[in-house]
């Protein structure tokens, strides 16, 4: 028969090994009602990403092998697209020439009408009075070359007419509402 030292023992040594068992439950059951929920999306997360890696392995492995162009193909698309990249090439220099003349045009101009203002105050002339004789001679030598048209079918003004007045307003009378809260109740 057993005495009471072996009840004992026994007792013991699964008191032992549950208290390890009763510890990584704590554990384990403390931090799943602390992260449970971002543990959860986490491994969904996982989950997802393992599978999309997976899917594009797979399409990159299947298409190697079918995917290989003609080797003729290629250099034909690349001669093409080295034709189209020179005729651009060449559209951009004659687009960049032709605004460095206009530019160059445009700087002559203005010192031209430096000179001439120089020119002008030194002869003790206003700049702005030389300027205006010199525009209405090159629009009287252009319209020279143009034939001129009278004016004609232009409606007068109206005399007397003030907007702020509120009259002669014609069939529109606006009035703008009242300031303030409105005065409902």
């Amino acid at each position: 028969m057993e005495t009471e030292e072996d009840t004992t023992e026994i007792k013991t040594k699964p008191s032992l090994e549950n208290q390890g068992v009763d510890f990584l439950q704590q554990t384990v059951g403390a931090l799943v009602s602390d992260y449970g929920w971002y543990i959860l999306f986490g491994g969904v997360a996982v989950y997802l990403v393992i599978q999309h890696l997976s899917k594009r392995r797979g399409s990159q492995e299947s298409s190697g092998p079918r995917d290989v162009p003609d080797p003729s193909t290629v250099v034909r698309r690349q001669e093409a697209l080295d034709a189209s990249r020179r005729r651009m090439q060449e559209e951009l220099d004659a687009k960049a020439e032709q605004y460095k003349e206009k530019q160059k045009q445009l700087e002559e101009e203005k010192r031209r009408q430096k000179i001439e203002m120089w020119e002008s105050m030194q002869e003790g002339k206003s700049y702005k009075g030389n300027t205006k004789l010199s525009q209405q001679q090159s629009t009287e030598e252009s319209s020279s070359t143009s034939v001129l048209k009278p004016k004609s079918g232009k409606k007068p003004l109206r005399s007397g007419f003030n907007p702020l007045s509120g009259e002669g307003g014609g069939a529109c009378s606006y009035r703008p509402g009242r300031r303030g809260p409105s005065s409902g109740g």
